[in-house]
């Protein structure tokens, strides 16, 4: 099967209904466990079955995922996986409506806040979790000097980086591995 791509989101509708809680983490449950079913989503995210198909009707109306019937063992199971490896967006690609520029802020914002909550429930983890995963966690940060061609190549430099990890085969070598986080920001900036 073709790896799917990252698509650049112009259309504000699609913004709309990646902006909600629930949808956002749904969205990351298919990325890191791949297809899923309605019970599993449910299982996953602790939320009511009833209320996972609403939103997941939400997020296949704007064209974020897709029906996967290949999977499914009998005509009432239904089995969803995303339509793309990821998306973005540019705020600035919404600049000549103010309204769908509204919604680009809030979809920008929520995703920040998801990023931030995951970090904090790491932090949050017990003293166990933390001696089991070692000196591997990290965070850093740097303060660079840089045109905003120099941005966007450090930018793509980074984005290349994580999709070598993400897109790598996982080695047969019997050894556990879990899905682990990762997010840098690049931001103009004063200290």
């Amino acid at each position: 099967m073709e790896q799917p791509t990252v698509r650049q989101v112009t259309d504000s509708r699609v913004l709309a209904a990646l902006a909600h809680p629930l949808r956002r983490r749904l969205m990351d449950v298919l990325k890191v466990y791949g297809p899923c079913t309605v019970g599993m989503l449910a299982e996953h995210t602790g939320q009511a079955p009833a209320n996972v198909s609403h939103h997941l009707k939400v997020l296949a109306a704007a064209d974020l995922l897709v029906e996967a019937p290949e999977l499914a063992r009998d005509r009432r199971e239904r089995w969803w996986r995303l339509r793309d490896r990821g998306v973005r967006w540019s705020n600035s690609d919404f600049d000549d409506d103010p309204a769908a520029r509204v919604v680009a802020d809030a979809a920008s914002s929520l995703n920040l806040e998801r990023h931030a909550e995951l970090v904090r429930a790491w932090q949050a983890a017990p003293d166990e979790a933390h001696a089991a995963w070692g000196e591997g966690p990290f965070s850093t940060d740097k303060w660079l000097h840089l045109t905003p061609d120099e941005l966007a190549e450090l930018s793509r430099e980074v984005i290349e980086l994580l999709a070598r990890w993400a897109d790598r085969t996982v080695p047969d070598d019997g050894k556990r591995r879990e899905p682990v986080f990762v997010f840098a920001h690049g931001v103009p900036g004063r200290p």
